[in-house]
Formats: C-alpha cells, sequence, structure tokens
C-alpha cells in the first residue's frame, strides 16, 4: 500500500483455501464471454455472483444526462463481482462488460449464500473485498468533489500503480492498458484533458508510453505533486449571511 492509502485488488480465489476453493468451484457454472459483451446490466435481476477465472472486465455505471460511462473499477482474475445485489435480492445498478474474450464462474444466490455460511474464511475475505470496494469509491467520490483535474489524474495514475504496478530493472510500469477515454471515464475528465495532462507529465520526464503501457520513472514525484497542490490550496471564508 502506498503513501496515499491505495488499496491493491484482492485475488478471491488465490486467497481461498484449496478445499474451499474445490467447494466453490464445484457450485459453479463456467461461461465464456467475447471482448466488449454484456456480462449484466443495470436492471437486470441480480441472481448470480460472478468470478473472473480469465480476461477483465469493467464495472462501470451510466450518466444520467449523456449515458457517458463512468467506469467504477476494474476486474481481474480470481476477483469477484455482482455482489452487492445478493443479500437483498436487488435488481443489478451497475453494468459489467468484458474488456477482453473473458472465462466466468457464475454462482446463483442461493449457492453462494450457503456456501459463506458454511465456509467462514470465505466470509470474511468477501467482507474484505467489500470494505476495498468501499475505500475505492469513497476515495473516488472525495476526488470528484474535492480535487481538480490535474489532482485527479495525478491520484489516478497512482491508485493505477498500487493496483496494477508492475517492477521490472528498477521501472514500474502499469500492467493493464488503458485508453485515455477510459481513464477519464474513471475521473469524470474529458479525453482531451487527460491527454494534455499525461503529455505534460512526459515532459516533466516523470512518465512514458512503452507498448501501450504507462511507465512511471518515479511515483515518489507524482506523490511530491500531489502533497505540493494539497499545501498550496487557499481556503476563502464564507461570507457571513
Amino acid at each position: 500500500m502506498g503513501k496515499h492509502g491505495f488499496i491493491p485488488p484482492a485475488d478471491f480465489l488465490a486467497k481461498l483455501r484449496p478445499t474451499d476453493k474445490q467447494d466453490l468451484l464445484s457450485v459453479g457454472t463456467r461461461q465464456e464471454s467475447k471482448k466488449n459483451e454484456i456480462i449484466f446490466q443495470a436492471g437486470s435481476p441480480g441472481d448470480n455472483v460472478y468470478f473472473l477465472v480469465s480476461g477483465r472486465a469493467k464495472i462501470y455505471q451510466l450518466a444520467h444526462t449523456s449515458a457517458k460511462e463512468v467506469i467504477l473499477w476494474f476486474c481481474f482474475p480470481g476477483e469477484m463481482f455482482g455482489l452487492a445485489e445478493v443479500c437483498r435480492q436487488e435488481k443489478r445498478g451497475v453494468y459489467a462488460r468484458a474488456c477482453t474474450d473473458s472465462e466466468l464462474l457464475k454462482i446463483s444466490q442461493s449457492d453462494f449464500k450457503d456456501f459463506i455460511r458454511t465456509h467462514s474464511d470465505a466470509a470474511w475475505l468477501t467482507i474484505d473485498l467489500l470494505s476495498c470496494r468501499m475505500r475505492v469509491l469513497g476515495d473516488m467520490l472525495l476526488n470528484l468533489a474535492a480535487d481538480d483535474v490535474n489532482s485527479r489524474v495525478i491520484k489516478l495514475l497512482l491508485r493505477l500503480t498500487a493496483y496494477y504496478g508492475k517492477t521490472i530493472d528498477n521501472e514500474t510500469y502499469l500492467d493493464i492498458n488503458l485508453t485515455h477515454q477510459e481513464m477519464a471515464d474513471m475521473i469524470g475528465a474529458s479525453r482531451q484533458t487527460v491527454s494534455s495532462i499525461l503529455g505534460d507529465l512526459k515532459k516533466q520526464d516523470i512518465l512514458f508510453i512503452k507498448n501501450q503501457c504507462i511507465h512511471i520513472k518515479s511515483t515518489e514525484s507524482l506523490e511530491n505533486m500531489i502533497d505540493h497542490r494539497a499545501s498550496t490550496v487557499s481556503f476563502t471564508p464564507a461570507t457571513q449571511m
């Protein structure tokens, strides 16, 4: 976990005990989803929990006024999604779409509830996963409300580094291919603005792009930029009425 408290996603399946994992796999059914295929959509029944076996998926919502995607998070192999509606048996509140050809494990509400009741370690993992996602969404909401777009881009890079950063020969790169539009959809900005800010960071020699992956030369420089921007914010007292 980095200086600013970003928590990497959890590989739920990898953390299960071997016997627990076998029990979980035995009650699920395999499902293939092609690239860009909708897995479920807002308003559909929340009948199943999903685990990503391979590939990548994104969880997002559509803005009411523009129908623009607002990406909440990405799911990678081993991660669980579609859980929020299980307990209350509600309709889906978000969309899930395969970003690549993906393999899923689909488990019905009733089977997953039975599994959780009889596997306490898995229940704690589920609580941990939900807590981490609440933290992520809380950070996103705070950033949208309190930060300018430059800070939002920099914090997004730090968050992505904490989640998907890989280090080889003292060089950190993001092990996730994101378009500038996808990054913009994660922070409520325009693609042009994100491209411009990334260009400025390249000129400052803080990052570079190689094989469609972002390489971060210095996360410390990004963190210092956030700290500097926070320390120079001026607050104007509200006028008394």
